[in-house]
């Protein structure tokens, strides 16, 4: 047991030591030339058991515990479980058959059945079921799409006592950077659960499925876990606050960077798909390409007027469209800002258009073969 070394402590003798197996630990230290000293140190025996802390009352839980105890218990009525069904034909037999395709989570909007969710929960779907919290399940249909807000809304028949609808703010919400947030949801099927965490970030900008970017997102660090998608992302107060859309991770797995749909886009969108089972668009009247493939191709920063509707106030503004030349294709009239606001691509556009009504009007920019000129319009609805 003597070691080349100057002072050594045996790791297995000490661990035995400690967990009371040696009544005595044997240090041995070599001294060159061949000098030894042996030296015993007692150890002093530890208690045969460690005694048991006794669990704190329920008066004793801290006032963040209570209050998120009290906001699970309260919300968790209103968050449902959508589940996807999908037709698999086995061509070798024959046969047809309903499998899983996917899950999602959502909530009850009000108590005539219909359910909010993600866009991309109930995409492709050949048929959805809505699981409430009494574990009982409902046929859904689809009432209305907005997959560039990632927003869908579906309608169960169900008795009202069991739709109880989730609390909203009744005006504008305010957040703030670092207040509590609680997201509930059914990741991976299971039961309803439920993560907190705080709103990390406001004013976010991300690539939706639509196509273009979902602005005014909130970023939060509580996790967003498979199947959180499409579930209520709550404050401390017990009010909807967001959508819980998506992560941003590299391997897949919750990273603490969520993002949810801002409520005020919620509460936009959504009467609009009950009522209309669209969201109200509008537009100048004229053609663009959302591809942008004529502006890439020639390097240009803006929006390409493809085309002039006739009989709209485009037209009478004089906006120019592409033309058609013995030399190929003119260019007309190229979109670069909107009251004001540049215009570099497509999904400035939108984001400048979104949210706007018919007939409201705006000021154009446009670049006119190298000279900027500003017309001003009414907007139109787009069907």
């Amino acid at each position: 047991m003597v070691r080349s070394s100057s002072t050594h402590v045996l790791v297995a003798l000490a661990a035995a030591a400690a967990a009371g197996a040696l009544g005595s630990l044997w240090l041995v230290d070599r001294h060159p030339p061949n000098a030894t000293r042996v030296t015993e140190v007692s150890a002093a025996p530890l208690p045969s058991s460690v005694p048991m802390i006794a669990a704190l009352s329920p008066t004793a839980r801290t006032e963040d515990e209570q209050n998120t105890i009290a906001v699970f218990a309260a919300t968790a009525r209103s968050c449902v479980f959508v589940t996807q069904q999908q037709v698999v034909t086995d061509f070798l037999g024959g046969n047809a058959h309903e499998v899983p395709a996917g899950s999602g989570s959502g909530f009850l909007w009000d108590d005539a059945g219909h359910v909010v969710t993600n866009f991309h929960v109930v995409a492709q779907a050949e048929r959805l079921t809505v699981t409430l919290q009494d574990q009982k399940t409902y046929e859904a249909k689809v009432v209305g799409i907005e997959p560039r807000k990632d927003i869908a809304v579906l309608k169960i028949d169900a008795p009202r006592e069991s739709l109880p609808p989730i609390a909203r703010h009744p005006g504008r919400v305010e957040l703030e950077v670092g207040q509590k947030v609680l997201a509930i949801g059914n990741p991976f099927g299971l039961d309803q659960t439920l993560t907190t965490g705080i709103i990390s970030a406001l004013g976010r900008q991300v690539e939706g499925i639509g196509g273009v970017k979902i602005r005014e997102m909130i970023q939060t660090d509580a996790a967003i876990n498979p199947g959180n998608s499409g579930g209520p992302l709550i404050d401390s107060s017990g009010r909807l606050i967001g959508i819980n859309t998506m992560i941003f991770s590299r391997s897949g797995a919750s990273a603490g960077i969520g993002f949810a749909v801002p409520v005020q886009t919620i509460a936009r969108v959504v009467p609009q798909l009950i009522r209309n089972g669209r969201v109200e668009q509008v537009g100048l009247g004229i053609e663009i390409d959302p591809q942008q493939r004529v502006e890439r191709r020639h390097g240009l920063s803006g929006v390409v007027v493809i085309a002039v509707l006739p009989n709209t106030p485009a037209a009478e503004s004089g906006l120019l469209g592409l033309t058609q030349t013995r030399r190929g294709i003119a260019l007309g009239d190229v979109i670069t800002a909107l009251d004001g606001k540049p215009v570099k691509t497509y999904d400035d556009l939108y984001a400048l258009l979104d949210g706007r009504h018919a007939k409201e009007r705006v000021k154009v920019t446009v670049d006119r073969q190298g000279k900027a000129v500003t017309l001003e319009l009414p907007l139109v609805a787009l069907q």
